[in-house]
């Protein structure tokens, strides 16, 4: 029988299984009944939750653990990864500054900060890091990423002299923005941030107006917060030269996207694209003969920068088949088959719900990675 080479690029199964062990689950079942095939397992994530780990898997890299400031600015454990060549740092915002650090009753916008980021950031500097990708997904802030300004050196200033900037509720304040003292290690180095959403810093598709409820902001607080990201915006281009409330992405993470470009000359893009160039996925994948990507749940929502569909699209372009493995398919995930997919296979094996299987998840990916070979061999 033919020797196939068969890529396994999934995104993790959330709350349940982690890219790698996805990956790995598929690749068992598949080897039990094509011992001979060659797998390759590149763990994926779109900038989000599980990008670091996703990262280290693909480059044999190193997490890297160290206390930071929650969003509260208490001590808090974290972490971010470094790629096997020592040369690139890959950065969650959430696991600083993240709203999962926080309790429902504390969640708090006008004073949650993005300090800890940027102490990540520094210490992937000290690292010798000549790249920093981060992930901006799941903030609990809205400081338009003041915070992680300040932790890497950046002072702000008002009427009354300096400035201490924790949270939203203070940037009506800032006056002027002093970056002498910004760390200088930070212009010799590239930062991109994985970003996809098209939100812009101010105004009804803003920061404050789409993501301050969800991060504890009634509506009264959101006007303010809107105000005070449209003051501070106008400080920054006023003084910076910098005009990023209408760049798409710019109201990302409660304005984060809109400091890294304005403090750090970061570059937005893409969540795929930015772990596909790291993992080197494109060069993995005109190598193959089939691809297999999937994530927990697959819909028509897959197809608007979820990583399987960014894996399936850079399939399509060296001409490959692609099947995608979802814990359940939902009745609209039809419109794949016209975006780059062959086969969609749920790996639910009688009735029932995501949750359960989910909970039987590593089995049953198993099972599937061995129907998919059945399929294959009969092709063969």
């Amino acid at each position: 029988m033919e020797e196939m080479n068969i890529l396994i690029a999934p995104d993790s199964f959330k709350d349940c299984m982690s890219a790698r062990e996805v990956a790995n689950a598929l690749g068992r079942g598949i080897k039990k009944i094509l011992p001979d095939s060659v797998l390759v397992m590149v763990p994926m994530a779109d900038g989000g939750e599980g990008t670091v780990e996703s990262v280290i898997d693909a480059t044999g890299g190193e997490r890297i653990v160290l206390r930071v400031k929650d969003p509260l600015l208490r001590e808090v454990s974290s972490f971010y990864g470094i790629t096997g060549d020592g040369k690139t740092a890959v950065i969650e915002m959430a696991a600083a500054s993240g709203l999962e650090l926080l309790e429902l009753e504390e969640r708090d916008p006008w004073i949650t900060s993005t300090y800890g980021t940027g102490q990540l950031i520094g210490d992937a500097l000290d690292r010798g890091c000549s790249k920093i990708m981060l992930g901006i997904g799941g903030s609990a802030t809205n400081d338009c990423g003041a915070g992680m300004a300040e932790a890497l050196g950046v002072k702000f200033s008002g009427r009354f002299g300096n400035l201490t900037v924790r949270g939203g509720g203070v940037l009506s304040e800032v006056e002027l923005i002093h970056l002498e003292g910004l760390d200088s290690r930070i212009a010799g180095i590239e930062i991109v941030v994985a970003c996809d959403v098209n939100n812009p810093l101010t105004g009804p598709q803003g920061a404050s107006a789409v993501y301050g409820p969800q991060k504890g902001a009634d509506r009264e607080m959101v006007e303010k917060l809107d105000r005070n990201l449209t003051h501070f915006a106008g400080v920054i281009e006023n003084q910076l030269g910098r005009e990023i409330s209408k760049v798409p992405g710019s109201g990302a993470a409660g304005g984060l996207g809109a400091g890294l470009m304005a403090f750090l000359d970061a570059t937005l893009m893409k969540g795929i694209d930015m772990i596909a160039e790291v993992t080197g996925l494109e060069e993995k994948i005109r190598q193959a003969d089939l691809v297999i990507t999937g994530e927990g749940k697959m819909d028509a929502q897959t197809q608007f920068g979820k990583t399987p569909f960014g894996v399936a699209q850079l399939a399509k372009k060296h001409g490959l088949p692609v099947i995608g493995i979802a814990g359940t398919l939902e009745e609209d995930a039809g419109v794949l088959y016209q975006e780059g997919f062959d086969l969609l296979l749920p790996i639910q094996e009688k009735p029932g719900d995501l949750a359960a299987a989910l909970a039987g998840a590593e089995p049953l990916l198993e099972r599937t990675g061995e129907r998919i070979a059945r399929l294959i061999r009969i092709r063969i």
